[in-house]
């Protein structure tokens, strides 16, 4: 029979425990979702700030879409890019001290777009990429698809960092990110940014790039990622954001030179080819980094973070260490986290089971992520679930 591999390939899976289904979300408020007619504290979502239910990013989005309509009707260089995307465009270049920026539909597409503008064939380009080896499989497909060599250093080990970059040729491109998206700890940006300048000859010098995903919004004295927390805005060249998480509505962007804006704008497929998210999409997305940079919603986010570590120490819970919305305990068998996924839901608490590989093997995991949308006594009911589920 022509593709039996199909099924073949989904049996092995569910045989091993490693088979992905959906479920369907029937209402999602305030931290609650429900699933089948049940509902459960939501510790799964990446809506950190919980802005895409803030009354204010909702009323922006209709008010955008009483001026242009609820789609862009076309891609960028035709008629897709308004005078929101263009206005959204230098927010992002204001907070992030950038000269230029680019919407992209998701973060994936973004991710793939700075890996093919800087390594194809047109261009010739010889050089490497080197990044974490915790890096988002976005970028690792993206740099995968090019002429380019990858290279991976083991996660955060900068003494096998500095090794290979030592042996970079130039135009190549070192990558890391501002929060894993598995584990919740920080890509230790600024010591990767002194390796780069202390290893590299000053022409030839490796850009570095930073997948802030996960960071943008929620880390920064104003909220707006690693550049803002930690490092110059100088020492890192490319800069991919998304606004599907904490800016609580989607697409994402890419920040960085002006070169690189115009090249992109000339040559990136994952643009000219996609249609352009809507402008009421831009014009909410304006009114949700207003929100972050007044500073109420992370207050409150790092408070339930700071609480649920606090609670967790105290139950002998072992935490992979995160200061991040993203919590991790990991299990290190996919049936286990599976089942013990299925005993939270039970009750009342959604927590997936992340599996390989989406992480590495023997690393499955309990994911829990937090939101400025969960009280107190959600994170409670967190730490009294996960205590009798693992301790039982």
């Amino acid at each position: 029979m022509s593709f039996e591999f199909l099924r073949t390939n989904l049996a092995e899976k569910e045989s091993l425990g490693l088979l992905r289904e959906r479920r369907c979300i029937a209402s999602n408020k305030d931290g609650i979702i429900e699933v089948k007619g049940k509902h459960y504290i939501n510790f799964a979502s990446n809506d950190y700030l919980g802005l895409s239910q803030h009354t204010q990013v909702q009323q922006a989005f209709a008010q955008g879409i009483a001026a242009t309509g609820t789609g862009s009707g076309a891609s960028p260089l035709v008629t897709g890019y308004s005078e929101q995307h263009k206005a959204l465009e230098d927010d992002i270049c204001s907070v992030l001290n950038k000269p230029a920026a680019l919407l992209f539909s998701s973060g994936f597409s973004a991710n793939q777009a700075i890996c093919h503008a800087l390594f194809n064939q047109a261009n010739n380009s010889a050089g490497h990429i080197l990044c974490d080896k915790y890096m988002h499989a976005s970028f690792i497909q993206g740099a995968l698809e090019t002429p380019a060599k990858l290279l991976r250093y083991q996660h955060n080990n900068f003494e096998h960092a500095q090794k290979q970059l030592r042996n970079l040729p130039a135009n190549s491109l070192v990558a890391t990110e501002g929060i894993f998206s598995m584990d919740g700890d920080e890509g230790e940006i600024a010591t990767l940014a002194g390796l780069i300048n202390s290893e590299s000859e000053t022409q030839d010098r490796p850009w570095l790039m930073v997948d802030d995903a996960h960071a943008f919004g929620v880390i920064g004295k104003s909220g707006f990622g690693s550049l803002d927390a930690n490092i110059t805005s100088e020492s890192v060249d490319v800069v991919m954001g998304t606004f599907g998480k904490a800016v609580g509505t989607g697409g994402a962007f890419v920040a960085g030179s002006q070169a690189l804006i115009d090249y992109m704008v000339n040559s990136s497929k994952h643009y000219i080819y996609s249609t352009a998210f809507s402008g009421a999409q831009a014009y909410a997305t304006r009114t949700s980094l207003a929100i972050i940079e007044a500073g109420k919603e992370r207050e409150l986010l790092h408070n339930n973070i700071a609480t649920f570590k606090q609670l967790a120490a105290e139950r002998g819970l072992d935490l992979l260490p995160s200061n991040s919305p993203i919590q991790a305990l990991i299990v290190a068998c996919p049936n286990k986290a599976m089942a013990y996924s299925k005993k939270l839901a039970e009750l009342g608490l959604w927590i997936p089971a992340i599996r390989t590989p989406t992480v590495p093997k023997n690393t499955d995991r309990l994911r829990i992520t937090l939101s400025a949308l969960h009280q107190t006594q959600d994170v409670h009911a967190l730490i009294d679930g996960l205590s009798v589920v693992i301790h039982n």
